[in-house]
């Protein structure tokens, strides 16, 4: 039995919703207002654009508590955009002492731990192989000439020879990383990465650089919970919604970059066990200040409104909130985007009932169906994507088509998430 996760301070409702309607803005932790100068500057560089990106988590169970030590990890992910260099972005915000990264290659992937030959790069931090960084900040590698095509999946390993400590990681990755013991940094094949896990760690973010980058704003980032963080679509398939809406800007011959800030079991409102930070919270540092971004993609407040019907550890502390409340927290968000002339897409909550543990109530149903009137018709978010509409059934517009729902009654599978990809516009982007 895995040790229970870490518990959170719990920020009441009441208090949340005040700052807001008070302040109107996003709140910030002070704990972990720690943003590096690297973050700020690229925050303002835009030639380069979020190929790839992921919202870091505190640890919870497996590798993120144990860390690492003399080991090498290797993790793949999928470019939504190329271009000609690439740098990394990786994270020891939760880190309880400095995180030493003795060296780091980027490769093409070839399959699971497999690198294509010929085609492993070393990676350097202000032109040093290692870096350390402190606890609670985190460090962005030098560009590297490394020409990319936009969804192809690349390969990042990180050596370890000392220990880690616990893991900044993102949970859900719908995706493989892999484990090898010792130096591996150079191994092309995947022999000695024998051990895999389903999350990723320290990495949260890839970016890339060139001609065929757009020089102003470049980047739309999709900022949520479960849904943007691809629960229920098929792992290792790249089927999340965000994922196919990178497809649709390909398709359409339009280079822009797309950015997951999702976490599954995230809330707006409040922290969880599993989900980590209140989105009012994380929205700064996973999306204000990443690199080039034009427009973010909001859809929270799902599990704000069911996670008080559910026995969930994961999204706990789970007090009862308000449509007013909710929509007090998205006018929060999307003041703080357009304050730094970033467009607002609202994504209506799909429909709740018929998840295989308790999820719904007429009163959720209720806040949920007033949330989505207001997302559709309020006029606070430059566009609307109707995930609601698209994922309804059409004989009961509470429960999700059964075609497009995964196997616990709720999160959209692979179908669904296409139907979700296809309702954002994108001349809003």
């Amino acid at each position: 039995m895995s040790p229970s996760p870490p518990r959170f301070v719990q920020i009441t409702i009441g208090t949340v919703v005040a700052a807001v309607l008070v302040a109107g803005m996003v709140r910030t932790s002070p704990a972990r207002s720690t943003v590096s100068a690297a973050w700020r500057d690229a925050s303002t560089t835009a030639s380069w654009a979020g190929a790839w990106g992921a919202a870091v988590q505190p640890p919870v169970d497996g590798w993120s508590r144990k860390g690492f030590e003399d080991q090498t990890v290797r993790q793949v992910v999928r470019l939504s955009t190329g271009g000609s260099q690439v740098r990394i972005r990786l994270s020891n915000l939760y880190g309880t002492r400095p995180l030493r990264v003795d060296g780091a290659t980027l490769g093409r992937s070839a399959g699971g731990g497999a690198v294509w030959p010929r085609t492993l790069a070393p990676l350097t931090f202000d032109g040093k192989a290692s870096v350390v960084i402190p606890a609670g900040r985190d460090a962005v590698s030098d560009a590297v000439a490394f020409p990319t095509s936009a969804l192809e999946r690349l390969s990042v390993s990180l050596r370890f020879s000392g220990r880690t400590g616990q893991a900044t990681f993102h949970r859900h990755a719908m995706n493989a990383s892999y484990r090898a013991e010792g130096d591996r940094l150079s191994d092309q094949g995947a022999g000695a990465f024998t051990e895999s896990s389903p999350s990723w760690y320290f990495l949260s973010g890839v970016e890339v650089s060139g001609a065929a980058v757009p020089r102003d704003r470049n980047t739309v980032v999709a900022f949520g919970g479960a849904l943007v963080d691809g629960v229920g679509s098929t792992a290792g398939a790249d089927r999340r919604f965000p994922d196919l809406l990178a497809e649709r800007l390909v398709a359409a011959h339009r280079p822009l970059a797309v950015t997951n800030a999702g976490i599954g079991a995230g809330k707006l409102l409040s922290d969880s066990d599993c989900g980590g930070e209140e989105g009012l919270t994380r929205f700064r540092r996973d999306v204000l200040e990443r690199p080039g971004v034009r427009s973010v993609i909001v859809s929270l407040g799902a599990q704000d409104i069911g996670a008080p019907e559910s026995g969930d550890p994961c999204v706990r502390p789970a007090p009862r909130v308000t449509a007013e409340q909710v929509i007090a927290g998205h006018r929060a968000l999307i003041r703080a985007a357009h304050a730094r002339g970033i467009k607002a897409i609202g994504m209506t909550i799909p429909p709740m009932k018929g998840a295989l543990v308790p999820y719904w109530s007429p009163r959720g149903e209720k806040v949920r169906q007033e949330v989505n009137a207001w997302i559709r018709s309020g006029g606070a978010y430059d566009s609307v994507a109707d995930a609601d509409r698209a994922m309804a059934d059409r004989a009961d517009a509470r429960l999700p088509r059964s075609g497009y729902v995964h196997v616990d009654g709720v999160h959209p599978n692979d179908a669904g998430h296409l139907a979700i990809a296809g309702t954002v516009d994108l001349d809003a982007l």
